[in-house]
């Protein structure tokens, strides 16, 4: 029996378990680690998000953002844009890339630090990427990006940038459609 090389024992394990079943383990993985310890992800969220959205909104916009992670799927088509009938596929999962910043965010004791200087982190961290807007949010280079990419694409965002119940993405019935929105109710 002749021993098995290294190279051809790594030939042989790349083989027999295919690429994807390696990329959905570490998203799988990157999702369990995001959710396993919110509390960097919601120090983050005190640090970008409006400040208008209080502790509830705040902690509510986080947690819509983790199952938008949870959900997140490798190879999905995503909608066309206006005016083209091109099909695009969802990326690579960003998971990782996020849970390994977030984990380098702990590892600084980011949800102690007070406010001005988590925002303070944050800033030096996005000028170090040259991120100069938020883009989509599977596309975003940074988690704190990408969390608040998600929050603007919201119904709760739109709202609260126009002071208004405007409802985006609900259905309202066609007779109420030439009411002016309510506004929202300040706290």
């Amino acid at each position: 029996m002749t021993a098995l090389s290294r190279r051809a024992f790594l030939g042989w394990l790349a083989a027999a378990i295919p690429a994807s079943a390696l990329v959905r383990r570490a998203h799988a993985l990157a999702v369990d680690h995001l959710a396993a310890n919110p509390r960097t992800l919601r120090a983050l969220g005190e640090a970008v998000l409006p400040s208008e959205l209080g502790s509830a909104g705040t902690a509510a916009a986080v947690d819509r953002f983790q199952r938008w992670i949870a959900g997140y799927r490798e190879g999905a088509e995503l909608l066309h844009g206006y005016g083209t009938s091109t099909l695009e596929k969802a990326g690579p999962t960003p998971a990782t890339r996020w849970a390994a910043q977030l984990a380098r965010l702990d590892a600084k004791h980011f949800a102690d630090l007070p406010l001005e200087q988590r925002r303070t982190v944050i800033r030096a961290e996005l000028a170090e990427l040259k991120v100069d807007r938020i883009g989509s949010v599977g596309r975003a280079p940074h988690v704190g990006v990408a969390l608040l990419a998600h929050f603007y694409a919201s119904p709760e965002a739109t709202d609260l940038c126009y002071e208004s119940k405007i409802g985006k993405q609900n259905c309202r019935p066609l007779a109420t459609s030439s009411r002016k929105p309510l506004p929202v109710a300040r706290a």
